[in-house]
């Protein structure tokens, strides 16, 4: 909400580890800020805090020239995040005078929010180590001091360039200028025109760089962050999406620095264009609800969370309607909501895998246990620790379920474990089917043949992952996964439709590359090391100062802790089973590899084969022997998506036959039967009769046979019942009496419905008890 913060800014900065410090760094800082070889501020200009007894700063200071009294001791001059490297910082202010504020340094002082003092760097002297457990006072000094400062460009450049604000500079006014002409309505510091362009250069870089916007975590700050921008732009009378059109201004303004953003941005103007079609929808839908729930200007903590659980429309943004229109919505009654519903969600999640209730108990545990499972599938090894859900081994071959990967199948003394996790601390608690004491001999052995099932999906996943990237495009970045022996899921994002060709061009590559046998190499490294040869890293994962690389032959490096087969032709065979969209631009597939899977892709089938059996049956049951159903050779399996394709193509074709086919029969059955009409009407016929048939024919022909016998026999009122085994059918035409009273005489007695005109009626039931009675009721009538 101010003209200074902004949820995508670049920061500046210089650093020393254990070389130049306070005094140097100080000197250094002056220097560029002063002199007017580089950025020629005048000293004058100038304000600095400074931690209080951190007297060297403010000397240093002095010494530069800087006025004793532009120097101002603050307590929350202090850098910290728990233990670890610590220290006091100095932060540099510029005066941009009275013009901005009549207040002088008070406004420093007193941390008041103003318009006139800039802080346009930060330099942090990381000195101390910091420990919660003592005072500050208290904290141990490290070996190697270091430096390190940041610095906002947009601050620079809006005090270089004399601006009102960060936005009137040419980081932000390029695309204010553009919404403007999309509005039409001038700019005069408008809030709305600043969100706009704080908020659309973050969604360019962030889904330029592989986020996704979604309903959780980093996704949906994204997805709350252009909610925000699309509100905004209503101010503006901007009421169909619009910042899509905005992305290009911001790759003009930024891509000589970020060249990536030339390649990525017609996807990211395609996804932010979804989103807001999607975000429009939603708001109409939410206001309407917004609106009918206010109750005396007061909106109820059920209401607002009501619109946020069932119409998607965030409780941001109704705060945000609320204070503009002078609303007061009962917050905590929302939060209140909130958390029993987050509360019911939790009561309906199992127990089982979960930490929660020995979570200190784990936490407390310290003894190391070590992972052997990448050499060894069995050890003779003893029981570490004894929890109430299982036991920790001083040595395990179990891989924990992590990265997406399963635990490992197996047993410890004969006896199966059931599931292996891993603790906070690093250790692999194993659930076992049995009981264990500390320090008992045990011998834990792997199933072999699961594992190796499970490392090849592992590797087929990766070799998947980079051949989307070839098929799709380097913006589709995993989402998610799971490895079990049976079959592997990937879930990558794509904001376009992925065609049948895009997936068997995916599954080809990866079969190539399992026949090329290529070695899969696996090394521990820096994660600097890694990054530098190219090596993949997901959001998601933590990773620590050595990382385990997995390389198959250059063609896809990742960082993964899973398990591995050693050579692409290991996995003998890969197939895709199902691609699917699951929502917010995520697709999810899933694949099998292995030697002979025939029986996977048949069972994979089945649902198929299922449907096309029934369609066939039904039509044998069709045949006369006149007209016999041509029935088409079933597809071959041969393992691959395209099994999919063609079963799916049988059964939509099959469809159309079985549907033609039925239609061709309706049509010999009519034909037959208007051939046969007269054996329907009974020798004593009258101008106003009820008729009984009972010969099976679809209701069109009967219609058809309803009309021949009507004008044959002259008739006034023919009111038909066509009897089945389970169902009755009644159909009257008349050019007297009412027919849609008829039928509704006769449906109301037989517990039945319909009606119609007076002319031609219709209507049935499947209750035959008093169908007599109904007919002899509407013969009465008649």
């Amino acid at each position: 909400k101010t003209a200074r913060h902004h949820t995508f800014f670049e920061m500046l900065g210089n650093f020393s580890i254990g070389d130049y410090f306070k005094k140097e760094a100080i000197e250094l800082g002056y220097d560029l800020l002063t002199n007017k070889k580089w950025f020629g501020f005048p000293k004058e200009k100038l304000y600095i805090t400074y931690y209080p007894t951190d007297l060297d700063a403010k000397q240093a200071w002095i010494d530069c020239g800087i006025n004793p009294s532009h120097l101002i001791p603050l307590e929350g001059n202090f850098w910290e995040i728990g233990a670890g490297p610590s220290g006091p910082c100095t932060e540099i202010f510029f005066d941009r005078g009275s013009k901005y504020d009549s207040r002088g340094k008070e406004l420093i002082e007193n941390d008041i929010e103003n318009d006139r003092f800039i802080e346009i760097w930060n330099i942090v002297f990381s000195q101390y180590n910091a420990d919660p457990e003592v005072p500050r006072e208290e904290y141990k000094e490290l070996p190697n001091k270091n430096i390190d400062t940041g610095a906002g460009l947009e601050r620079f450049a809006c005090v270089l360039q004399e601006t009102e604000t960060n936005f009137e500079t040419d980081l932000f006014y390029p695309i204010i200028q553009k919404t403007e002409e999309m509005s039409h309505i001038k700019y005069e510091g408008q809030m709305a025109y600043k969100v706009i362009a704080d908020h659309i250069k973050t969604l360019t870089f962030a889904i330029s760089d592989g986020a996704v916007l979604s309903n959780e975590g980093r996704g949906y700050v994204l997805r709350r962050i252009l909610r925000r921008a699309v509100k905004y732009g209503r101010n503006l009378n901007l009421n169909e999406p619009f910042l899509y059109s905005l992305v290009d201004t911001v790759v003009t303004m930024m891509s000589g620095f970020y060249p990536h953003l030339i390649q990525t941005k017609e996807i990211v103007k395609k996804i932010i264009k979804r989103e807001e079609e999607k975000f429009f929808e939603t708001i109409a839908e939410g206001e309407k609800h917004l609106l009918s729930s206010i109750d005396n200007h007061m909106l109820s903590g059920q209401a607002a969370f009501k619109l946020y659980d069932t119409y998607g429309f965030p409780i941001e943004l109704t705060l945000e309607y609320a204070e503009e229109n002078n609303i007061t919505v009962d917050v905590d009654g929302f939060n209140k909501a909130l958390e029993e519903q987050k509360q019911r969600s939790r009561n309906a999640r199992t127990e089982d895998g979960s930490m929660g209730s020995q979570e200190e108990a784990y936490l407390n545990f310290k003894e190391p246990s070590k992972f052997i499972g990448y050499d060894q599938l069995e050890v003779e090894t003893t029981v570490l620790k004894v929890f109430n859900d299982g036991i920790v081994l001083r040595e395990t071959p179990f891989y924990a379920t992590m990265g997406g990967q399963v635990f490992d199948q197996g047993t410890i003394n004969g006896l199966s474990v059931t599931d292996v996790i891993k603790l906070p601390l690093g250790q692999y608690l194993h659930k076992v089917e049995g009981t264990f004491l500390e320090g008992e001999e045990v011998l834990a052995i792997v199933n072999e043949e699961i594992r190796n099932k499970v490392s090849s999906n592992h590797t087929a996943t990766h070799l998947l992952h980079q051949a989307i990237k070839d098929v799709i495009g380097d913006h589709a970045h995993q989402q998610g996964s799971q490895v079990n022996h049976k079959l592997l899921r990937f879930d990558f994002n794509h904001y376009d439709k992925v065609t049948e060709e895009n997936i068997l061009q995916i599954e080809n590559i990866v079969n190539q590359h399992i026949l090329l046998k290529e070695a899969v190499q696996i090394t521990e490294t820096s994660l600097e090391e890694a990054k530098k040869i190219g090596a993949q890293a997901l959001f998601t994962e933590k990773y620590g100062d050595v990382v385990r690389v997995v390389n198959i032959n250059q063609y896809s490096i990742e960082l993964c802790g899973g398990t591995h087969v050693k050579n692409t032709a290991d996995i003998k065979r890969f197939a895709i089973t199902s691609v699917e969209s699951i929502g917010s631009g995520i697709y999810r597939v899933e694949a099998v590899s292995g030697g002979d899977l025939t029986q996977v892709f048949k069972e994979t089938l089945s649902n198929t084969i299922s449907d096309i059996k029934e369609l066939l049956n039904k039509a044998e049951k069709l045949q006369t022997q006149d007209i016999v159903f041509k029935k088409k050779e079933l597809p071959n399996i041969t393992v691959s998506y395209q099994d999919i394709i063609n079963y799916r193509n049988y059964l939509q074709e099959l469809k159309q036959d079985v549907k033609q086919f039925e239609k061709q029969i309706e049509e010999l059955q009519t034909k037959q039967v208007l051939q046969n009409a007269q054996s329907y009407i009974p020798e004593n016929t009258q101008a106003k009769m009820v008729l009984t048939i009972t010969e099976p024919m679809s209701i069109p022909t009967l219609k058809q046979l309803i009309d021949v016998i009507y004008d044959k026999i002259k008739a006034e009122v023919l009111f038909v019942v066509h009897k089945e085994a389970d169902k009755a059918t009644f159909i009257c035409k008349s050019s007297s009496t009412h027919a849609g009273d008829l039928i509704k005489l006769a449906a109301k007695l037989t517990n039945g419905s319909g009606g119609g005109k007076p002319t031609l009626a219709q209507g049935g039931t499947k209750d035959l008890t008093h169908l007599e009675k109904a007919i002899k009721e509407v013969e009465k009538a008649l």
